[in-house]
């Protein structure tokens, strides 16, 4: 296998095993590159708990948590699994480190109350290769 430049980076600069020296020390992303926090939703030790009116209610706070995270371009995809297994569903967090994603997901209501776990990792992917305002189209890949 060869390893690229681009796969390099993203390996340093995701190793938790590194420290900050050398994390500042590995090369910086190519520019047609960005990251994003891939969270995925899993079902949690109290999945299906409550009464269904209280299923209901916790179901609508967690899509209005939904549609205020979209709303301040914090979240540019969410959506469910519809196999009914127990991966629920994702996000894709765009913001500005892990600790923020962490902060953004414990704000919904069903992670909260444990009928749905999180987890989240940081995703390297093409600027535009997801609907992100910033980045409205894919640039021409880099060749080697």
């Amino acid at each position: 296998m060869k390893i690229t430049p681009l796969l390099l980076a993203a390996v340093l600069a995701f190793s938790p095993g590194l420290s900050a020296q050398e994390k500042a020390a590995a090369p910086a992303l190519p520019p047609n590159m960005t990251t994003y926090y891939f969270c995925l939703l899993t079902r949690g030790p109290n999945a299906g708990s409550g009464t269904r009116e209280e299923r209901q209610q916790a179901q609508a706070a967690h899509m209005a948590n939904i549609q205020r995270l979209a709303d301040a371009g914090k979240i540019l995809v969410a959506g469910p699994f519809l196999d009914g297994g127990d991966w629920r569903g994702l996000f894709i967090f765009k913001c500005a480190s892990l600790e923020e994603a962490q902060a953004l997901v414990a704000t919904d209501p069903l992670v909260k109350d444990g009928r749905l776990k999180a987890e989240i990792h940081p995703w390297l992917t093409m600027k535009g290769s997801i609907r992100d305002p910033e980045f409205p189209t894919a640039p021409a890949r880099q060749t080697p």
